[in-house]
């Protein structure tokens, strides 16, 4: 009687183990198959954008922030976008720029804005010449594809912000929409398509993108 006791109670338990694995695997196998929330994104063009253009930067102790950038990127930052850099270093093929100060010029940045309770997911650099129209170098989008590749971005729903038109460019041609900022260039007299907003300082950056997720104009 015991023996048989026994036997049922062994059944009963693997009957249970069952429907747990089961159900589990069910939960499992709806979570793959769900789509994972793509993130908005604001790639900066870096050099006359984020720090002062010092014009082939290779020492971190010349970093010189922006008015208002931290500020202006938190701003963003609460509103559910994330951060990446894209910037075209040709001083590095020049032999102007070494390759360890761009490194250390970019750990620093990170470091710094960290400090102001913002992150960069990644930072992307070209160092290649300004001939070349490799397809890393900006007007290309070959930076913007790789970040938004590595961290499942709707470009769609994300924006490129530069201080020339081949950052605009590369924007666009990324899929994201795009910031001029500054005076440098002007949209006027480029071959490039216009921004959708051109603006003089990065508080004013944070407010076109701003005004365009709440449905207002840019």
């Amino acid at each position: 009687m015991s023996s048989s006791i026994e036997r049922a109670q062994k059944m009963q338990r693997a009957q249970r183990t069952q429907r747990v694995d089961k159900t589990l695997n069910s939960i499992y196998d709806k979570t793959d198959k769900e789509p994972k929330m793509k993130k908005r994104a604001v790639f900066f063009d870096r050099d006359g954008t984020l720090i002062v253009d010092k014009l082939y930067l290779n020492d971190p102790e010349q970093i010189e922030y922006l008015p208002k950038v931290f500020d202006s990127l938190r701003k963003l930052r609460d509103a559910g976008y994330v951060f990446f850099v894209a910037t075209n270093q040709s001083g590095v093929a020049r032999g102007i720029v070494q390759i360890e100060k761009l490194r250390e010029i970019h750990r620093v940045m990170r470091a710094d804005f960290s400090r102001e309770g913002i992150d960069f997911l990644s930072f992307h650099d070209a160092p290649y010449m300004t001939d070349t129209d490799h397809f890393m170098r900006k007007p290309n989008p070959g930076m913007l594809l790789e970040g938004a590749s590595f961290y499942n971005i709707d470009l769609a729903r994300s924006w490129m912000v530069g201080d020339r038109m081949t950052d605009v460019e590369a924007g666009h041609r990324a899929g994201t929409r795009s910031i001029l900022l500054g005076g440098l260039e002007s949209p006027s007299e480029s071959a490039y398509s216009h921004p959708e907003a051109h603006v003089f300082s990065l508080s004013c950056v944070a407010d076109a993108i701003l005004r365009h997720s709440s449905g207002k104009p840019a």
